[in-house]
């Protein structure tokens, strides 16, 4: 019998060729270029998220607090409190990318939470900090729609 061929397609998009008389699929697993560069990715996010941090900080203890219009005291306000939170969201990033380097540390970033297989370096590339395959978090926000959250 002649031997069976495989073209296996990865989550990456490129072709794994495989022979023989039972041909398995080779793992899609990311390469150690892929891990460094999410690393150094994450690292600089991190980096850049704290900067900004430290430059608001800067910035709300460096500006006056009189205003002699109470328009302008209005604005001042709703502008500090959207910058707030921004900052609180770039707070709970930081945490995730913090999480995410902490994942390639142990060995399990870009693995599904939920179902265990590999996330995808598209994906992943989109947003660094994911802990979902597109098909488990499409389920999710399915189900959180049916409970209306």
């Amino acid at each position: 019998m002649a031997p069976l061929f495989l073209i296996v397609i990865d989550l990456r998009g490129w072709a794994n060729f495989t022979t023989g008389p039972i041909a398995a699929p080779m793992g899609n697993m990311m390469r150690q270029e892929d891990i460094d560069y999410f690393r150094d990715l994450l690292k600089n996010m991190l980096d850049d998220i704290l900067k900004a941090g430290e430059e608001t900080l800067e910035d709300m203890t460096d500006s006056p607090e009189n205003y002699a219009d109470p328009a302008d005291r209005a604005t001042a306000e709703s502008d500090r409190s959207f910058t707030l939170r921004l900052r609180d969201r770039e707070r709970k990033l930081i945490r995730k990318v913090q999480e995410a380097l902490q994942r390639i540390d142990d060995g399990t970033y870009g693995l599904c939470e939920d179902c265990g297989e590999e996330i995808g370096v598209p994906r992943l590339k989109a947003r660094p900090v994911t802990t979902l395959c597109i098909k488990c978090k499409s389920k999710r926000e399915e189900e959180e729609g049916q409970r209306g959250e």
